[in-house]
């Protein structure tokens, strides 16, 4: 699971998990290019991986606009020297009552998730395939994206969309070499939690009743990424404590 001489893209890379992403990936030995649409996170952590030896460069992108992310595929080649692996991690965790949802809430939340993961992953395809490159994407859902919960209408609805999304990618990116596979977190302890363990909601259903930290996230990902995984496209993985294969905790 080494990716020494790769270069990874991933988004949403200032912050939580898409910093345990980028930390995991550099650790393996991957350059780095580290994006947000908050840049001075973004140079926050590329300053933290190149602090351990790695290289990493900082760089603004917002997901819902393609012409930046073909922008910021032009920059891992132009800056790193490649791009092999792609992390489409940006999003929100923004949640509202179903019935309190407004179709502008819905739709913000649909074209960030969403329509970002797309927009990301298309522009790395293309890239990727136009340089002969037999990459890898990694898309980041959730485990509200393989079940519905209070709250979640616009968040279910486009991690599921994810999984699809990570699905058809599978299939018609697999004759150029390129493999496309998911990573559904449950309840990961970002730098927005405040409490010790998960709530009771999630922790009766947990075979594993902690929070997982965002490098675990990471480390998920770098398999994807790495050579040891080469016959596995299309997948979702989860890594939530065992949270989505849960069912009766008693007896």
């Amino acid at each position: 699971m080494q990716l020494k001489g790769k270069v990874a893209l991933v988004t949403g890379a200032g912050a939580g998990v898409g910093r345990g992403i980028a930390q995991a990936l550099a650790e393996a030995g991957a350059a780095v290019l580290v994006t947000d649409v908050d840049r001075a996170a973004a140079e926050r952590v590329a300053a933290e991986l190149r602090d351990r030896g790695a290289r990493a460069v900082a760089f603004r992108f917002d997901v819902r606009d393609p012409q930046e992310a073909e922008a910021a595929c032009a920059a891992a080649v132009n800056e790193l020297g490649g791009l092999d692996i792609a992390v489409a991690n940006a999003g929100s965790t923004a949640r509202m009552p179903f019935l309190e949802t407004s179709l502008t809430f819905f739709e913000e939340i649909i074209k960030l998730n969403l329509t970002g993961t797309f927009i990301t992953c298309q522009a790395a395809a293309r890239n990727m395939i136009a340089r002969g490159v037999p990459g890898r994407i990694i898309t980041i859902s959730s485990n509200s994206g393989r079940f519905g919960g209070r709250g979640r209408a616009a968040y279910s609805a486009s991690k599921a969309g994810i999984i699809a999304l990570t699905q058809t990618m599978a299939i018609e990116l697999a004759p150029f070499g390129i493999l496309v596979n998911c990573v559904a977190p449950g309840p990961i302890r970002t730098e927005k939690v405040t409490s010790e363990r998960p709530s009771e909601a999630f922790t009766c259903r947990m075979a594993l009743p902690r929070f997982g930290e965002p490098i675990e996230v990471g480390r998920a990902v770098v398999f994807l990424a790495s050579d040891a995984c080469s016959f596995t496209t299309g997948h979702t993985l989860g890594v939530d404590g065992g949270l989505t294969v849960t069912g009766i905790m008693e007896g």
